[in-house]
Parts: structure tokens; C-alpha cells; sequence
């Protein structure tokens, strides 16, 4: 395949499209190589509009990472809309990269990250418009190796037609392992052709190739076992974990979008992992142990990274960014640092027994009083205990007071509707919530304009946690849940004004449930869905819940399941689960006992701070929890050139 730029049969057409700028590359920050000095070529996807996949944090730092390799070159590519679709098949256009508009299918390997599963039409869709043969036993080594990651691909099952390999967990490390095996085939002459590069990765252990594997199924449609297919494969494939994190500080150069995007700020990681033991966070659960980022390396990222973009917004991410065992001191040092600057603090939503005003007040000292952001989860007592979220409702209004107290005047509020062991009662006491939050702020405030908005999800079942066994809420359920919370909400006109409600319906959570728990046999519904149009299923004005219904009737009742049986059916102790053989350092034994733990309503403690509960990890993964206080201070501030975002003027005259 050509490896030309296809930008001037690109340019004429991106005229006629929506927001044209996302197409045509050049970020401050981005990297274009040259083809020929690269021994390895990489193209990363997020399978996303552009404004969604950029802010990236995964597939942001995999471009560093691989494009600091002399030889390897990475660029990235995202999914187009609906108009460009049509113009590039018209005019014969290939899915191309936005870094050298090169086409995808040139380069060596496809990496495709998956942070939800209703992005798999979107990756058929980029391997179409990409010439790449959709099923990979069809592709031969003139194709790239399609690698998919994310946490989606802790089961990958459901699209493993489509993909050659999956890696399971951190990236950093393992995409350059990848690298060097195929740089190494590729210096000896291909031998042995693609099945023999395929091999190579898969007996690590840390890559998976599902083709590797046969599954047997059970005459009730459960699976029996699924085993290799060759001698040279391992049975269980086990998860990468990056346990340095000061070791890796990516990104270092982080990308600036040309166009709007989700996420208009610089983010550092400040810490990876969760030990909290949501019962339904699979991003809890996949990504233990808990590892910190230590406040020297943080220090180092945020300047770097603002004086490389020029944000005006640092976020400090992670899953739970208050159980940093240092977030005082590093919001507090990072505050004074930047202080009498346009450079704001902002973390993504707090645990309520995590938060204070003082850490809120450091947030907020160098920019605006925004909203805090809060999630209970769940409406009740018993079913905040049944998901192992340990928050009160007292502790709840003691914070949301204090804050109201001290100026703030808006609180979102996250929940989940359809959990386990749910019943209407629980989810009608999410609206005495939000109204025991604004009776709290107006007295603490003196005001009547303080606001708390409900935002709620639909609960989806997620493999390698202790609800992979739960059965899944139906939609109908989930939506008349919904309408009588609206309507409790607003009978007491006085407080529901103050109350916002966001909230999806059932629908596309029960097809997320479909593709998160489902096994090889959902890849028909998915290709019968894409082949019918199906694009961007996770934006509600293209997503279609009739014609997946559809497809997976036509797909799936011929071989004896069903639709329910993937979602609503509750599974046995025993049953072998579509995922077993991929081992996210989890004892599955712990899973059900925590399971079974949840449909008692028994909580349990954080291991960080508590005994080990045995959930497995560490031993697993050879590893432990790492985690401060170090009792060290941010460093000082290099020297900085004058109009950097970064320059302290109060610093400078010193």
C-alpha cells in the first residue's frame, strides 16, 4: 500500500463536512517522522470523534512514548463522522492518520484503545475505510497487527474476530515489548509469516491472540472451557502493571487540540489504581495496586506540561484524586507556586469522605469557584452498602454545609439506577437527598440560589468484579425508576426548582452490557449492527437500540441464546466465564465471596489502610501497594522565560 500523504485528494473535500479543523493535524505538540528511518510504524486510535480522543490520556502518552524511540514512529487517527464517511467512499479516501494524513493500513501495527465497548462499530468502520480485511484470519503480513487495549479489552471476546491481539492493562512497557519483537521479525525477513510474529507476542503472556484459542460450549449455551490451540501459547494471559510511575512521566509533551475538545486543560496522573472496593468500578478492580505518583514527579509534570501547551488548567487525575496520601501538600505547594497566575487546579470528582475546604479552598485560589462534584452512587443506606460505597447521608450534608458554607453554590451529585438488589425505594431516596442538600445550603448560606444537580447512569455489569455474576436491570425497569424519581424530585416545587436531573435512559446500558459480558459469539451482532449503519453508538443521536435488538435476534437466537441470556440472566458460582482466561491479578474466589458479601449488605474496608483481604493481586502480579506519605516538598520551580504561563511575577521580582 502507498504510503503517500492522501491530504491532496483529502483537502477538497473537507469543505463540505462539520468542523473540518479536526481533520487536518498539526497540533502544537504533535510529531511527524520519516517513513523511511522508522524500523517499526504504529497508527493509535481512539475509536472517537476527534474532540473526545485527543484529550486522550492513554493513547497520548503511547504516541510519546513509542515516538522517543529513534526508530519507531507513531502517529494517531480517529473516527471519522458520518459526512466524511461518505465523501472518502465516494472518492476512494482510506481511513488516515491526522499527524502525515498517511494511510492506516501502511503501517505495521493498528493499536486501537477501548475505554467503553460502544466504540466497536467505529473500529469496524476505520478497518473498512482502512482496506484492512474486518475478520483477522483473513489479513496476511501486508496488513497491520490490530492490537486492542483499554479496559475493554479485559474481555475481549466480544470483538476478537476483529482484533489479532489484546493487551491487557499499562501500555507503557508492553507497547514497547510489542515493538521489539516485531522490529526483530521484520530485521530477520518475516519468517514464518504472520502467524509466526503472532506466536512471538502471544507467548510472552502478556499479549493475547485470540485466534491462539478454542472455545467449547455447553449444550445450555455455557461455555466449557476455552483452551490453546498450539504448544507454544499459555493458558491464561496475564496484565500488565507499570509499577513507577515517576519512572514514566507522560505525557511530557502533552497535545493541543486545534478544535474544541472534551477536555480543555493539561492532566497529570497523580496516582494509578484503587483500592476503595466499588463493587461495580471495574476500573477499581482491573488497575490495583494502588501506585503514587510522588510529589517531586508531579511538580515536574505540571510545569513541564503547562510551559509545552500553554493551559490555563492543570487536572490532577486519577480514579479517587483526594486518596492521594499527599493531596494536601501537593495542592497547597502547587497553589503557591502558581499563584498570582491565570493557572487553575481541578480534580475529577471527590469522594465525600475524601474532601474538606481546605483542599477545596487550594483548588480554587488561582481560578474560578466552580461547582463541586460528588458520588454518592447510590440513593440509600442499604444499597450504598450492598456496592461497598461507605458514605453516609450524614457525612454527605456535613460536607456539601461546609462547602455552601464557605461560598460555593452549586453540587452535582453522580448516581447509578438498575444495581443489584435495587428497588424503587432506594432510587426515590436519591431525591430526599438532593432536597436534604439544598434545605442544607440555604440555611448555611443564607441563600436561595443554591443549586444541586442529579446526574444518573444506568448500571452495567462489568467483567473482574464482584457484580460479573449480577443479573443486569432490564431498561423498562430502569426507565419507570427514572420517571418516578423526576416526579418525586418535583413534587415539592419549592426545593426541585433547585434541582437539576440528567440522566440516560435504559437502553444503551443494556447493550453495553451485551458487549461488556458478552463472548465471541457477540461479534455477529456487531459486525450485523455496523454493516446496517450502525456508527458511534455511544452519542444518543446515532445510537439505535431497535437495531441491535434486531441484530442480536437474527444473530443470536440461531444458536440457541438470546439477547436476555448475555444481560438479565444471573450467572452460577461455577460457570466458566468468557474472560477466565484472562488474568487481571484477581482470585475469582475473592470476587464471589465479595459478591456474595454485597447480597448481604457487608461492607468492606480499604486495604490500604487496613489488612489484606486477599483479593490476590499483589502475589499475582508480583507486586504491592506503593503508596506515601513521603514527607517530601515539591521542588523549586525552575527558571522559566519571561510570558511563560508559568512565570510567578510575586516569584520573579525576588
Amino acid at each position: 500500500m502507498s504510503v503517500e500523504s492522501v491530504f491532496p485528494a483529502l483537502e477538497p473535500l473537507l469543505p463540505r463536512v462539520s468542523k473540518p479543523v479536526q481533520y487536518v493535524g498539526g497540533e502544537l505538540n504533535a510529531t511527524v517522522k520519516d517513513w523511511d528511518t522508522a524500523a517499526v510504524r504504529w497508527t493509535l486510535m481512539y475509536p472517537d470523534a476527534y474532540e473526545v480522543g485527543l484529550p486522550n490520556q492513554g493513547v497520548m502518552i503511547l504516541y510519546e512514548v513509542l515516538n522517543e524511540q529513534p526508530d519507531v514512529l507513531a502517529e494517531r487517527t480517529y473516527a471519522v463522522w458520518p459526512d466524511l464517511e461518505a465523501l472518502m467512499r465516494e472518492h476512494g479516501v482510506p481511513q488516515f492518520t491526522v499527524d502525515g494524513h498517511r494511510p492506516v493500513g501502511a503501517f505495521d501495527l493498528f493499536g486501537v484503545s477501548f475505554s467503553t465497548e460502544l466504540g466497536y462499530t467505529n473500529l469496524l468502520n476505520a478497518l473498512d475505510l482502512a482496506g484492512i480485511p474486518l475478520h483477522a484470519a483473513d489479513r496476511t503480513e501486508d496488513h497491520p497487527i490490530v492490537v486492542a487495549g483499554g479496559h475493554a479489552a479485559f474481555n475481549p471476546e466480544p470483538i476478537s474476530a476483529f482484533v489479532d491481539a489484546a493487551v491487557l492493562g499499562d501500555g507503557e512497557e508492553a507497547v514497547l515489548e510489542i515493538t521489539d519483537i516485531v522490529r526483530r521479525w521484520k530485521a530477520e525477513g518475516r519468517p514464518g509469516g504472520r502467524d509466526e510474529v503472532l506466536t512471538r507476542l502471544a507467548e510472552t503472556g502478556g499479549v493475547y491472540v485470540p485466534r491462539f484459542y478454542d472455545v467449547e460450549y455447553l449444550p445450555d449455551g455455557r461455555i466449557q472451557r476455552v483452551v490453546p490451540n498450539r504448544e507454544r501459547v499459555p493458558y491464561r494471559v496475564f496484565k500488565r502493571t507499570t509499577m513507577d510511575l515517576d519512572a514514566w512521566p507522560y505525557p511530557k509533551q502533552p497535545l493541543v487540540p486545534l478544535a474544541e475538545s472534551v477536555h480543555e486543560r493539561m492532566s497529570v496522573e497523580i496516582f494509578r489504581g484503587c483500592t476503595r472496593g466499588c463493587r461495580f468500578c471495574q476500573a477499581g478492580m482491573i488497575t490495583r495496586p494502588v501506585r503514587e505518583r510522588s510529589i517531586e514527579g508531579i511538580g515536574a509534570m505540571v510545569q513541564r506540561g503547562l510551559e509545552a501547551t500553554g493551559f490555563e488548567e492543570v487536572g490532577l487525575l486519577s480514579l479517587s484524586s483526594a486518596d492521594h496520601s499527599e493531596i494536601a501538600e501537593v495542592t497547597k505547594a502547587l497553589a503557591d507556586r502558581y499563584e498570582g497566575t491565570n493557572t487553575s487546579l481541578s480534580l475529577p470528582s471527590t469522594r465525600v469522605d475524601a474532601f474538606n475546604i481546605d483542599l477545596a479552598n487550594e483548588l480554587s485560589r488561582n481560578g474560578r469557584r466552580s461547582g463541586l462534584t460528588f458520588a454518592p452512587e447510590g440513593g440509600s443506606e442499604r444499597i450504598r452498602r450492598v456496592i461497598n460505597k461507605m458514605v453516609s447521608e450524614e457525612d454527605l450534608i456535613r460536607t456539601v454545609s461546609a462547602a455552601f458554607g464557605a461560598g460555593w453554590r452549586q453540587v452535582k451529585l453522580y448516581f447509578m439506577c438498575g444495581l443489584p438488589t435495587e428497588t424503587d425505594d432506594d432510587v426515590l431516596q436519591i431525591a430526599e437527598m438532593a432536597k436534604n442538600v439544598i434545605r442544607a445550603g440555604r440555611e448555611v448560606s443564607g441563600r436561595k440560589d443554591v443549586r444541586c444537580t442529579i446526574s444518573i447512569g444506568g448500571f452495567v455489569p462489568k467483567p473482574h468484579t464482584p457484580f460479573q455474576w449480577a443479573p443486569q436491570c432490564d431498561p423498562d425497569t430502569v426507565d419507570d425508576r427514572l420517571r418516578k424519581l423526576r416526579e418525586a424530585v418535583n413534587s415539592d416545587r419549592s426545593l426541585g426548582r433547585n434541582i437539576g436531573m440528567r440522566y440516560h435512559d435504559g437502553k444503551p446500558s443494556l447493550i453495553e452490557g451485551l458487549l461488556s459480558r458478552g463472548d465471541r459469539r457477540i461479534g455477529h451482532v456487531i459486525e450485523r449492527v455496523w454493516r446496517e449503519g450502525g456508527r458511534f453508538d455511544g452519542w444518543s443521536e446515532h445510537f439505535s437500540y431497535q437495531r441491535w435488538v434486531d441484530a442480536a435476534a437474527a444473530e443470536l437466537e440461531p444458536l440457541g441464546v438470546d439477547l436476555a441470556w448475555f444481560t438479565t440472566r444471573e450467572r452460577e458460582e461455577l460457570e466458566v466465564l468468557p474472560w477466565d482466561h484472562l488474568d487481571s491479578g484477581l482470585d475469582k474466589e475473592w470476587l464471589w465471596a465479595d459478591w456474595q458479601d454485597a447480597l448481604d449488605e457487608r461492607e468492606q474496608d480499604d486495604c490500604r489502610w487496613t489488612p489484606c483481604f486477599d483479593c490476590g493481586v499483589c502475589p499475582a502480579m508480583g507486586t504491592d501497594i506503593e503508596v506515601g506519605p513521603t514527607g517530601r516538598a515539591l521542588l523549586p520551580i525552575s527558571p522559566v522565560g519571561k510570558g511563560s504561563p508559568v512565570r510567578n511575577p510575586a516569584l520573579a521580582e525576588r
